[in-house]
């Protein structure tokens, strides 16, 4: 598929596809013509760009950690490049894992007050 196949079906604009490529994380195949095609395998790529990105992982980071992750897709960890950040991303592990705390809190109250709203049926002004 063509950049703009792959941007329609991640939602993610042709310049970060653009970008991704120049900062290592995307590798499309060039057909003869110099066009950009990508594989289906791309869209779960940038899918998951797009998640490690927000989860604040760096785009250097994301180049040292993808192959791994792809690795364990396959149960092949062994086979995944040492890390040189791993401070950075241990750091990067505990922010995520607060923010999860965090969530988990914030949902169990809104259910909470959901749940107590929905016991007290309606009310009438």
């Amino acid at each position: 598929m063509k950049i703009g196949e792959l941007a329609a079906k991640t939602g993610v604009a042709t310049r970060l596809l653009r970008y991704y490529e120049e900062v290592g994380i995307l590798h499309p195949f060039r057909s003869p013509n110099g066009y950009r095609a990508y594989g289906e395998p791309a869209i779960d790529r940038v899918l998951q760009i797009r998640e490690l990105l927000e989860a604040g992982l760096t785009t250097d980071m994301i180049r040292e950690v993808l192959p791994c992750l792809e690795a364990a897709k396959e149960e092949a960890v062994t086979d995944c490049p040492a890390a040189a950040d791993l401070d950075g991303l241990r750091q990067q592990l505990s922010g995520i894992e607060r923010r999860i705390d965090v969530l988990q809190r914030n949902r169990d109250a809104i259910k909470r007050y959901l749940r107590a709203w929905e016991e007290a049926g309606p009310t009438v002004d």
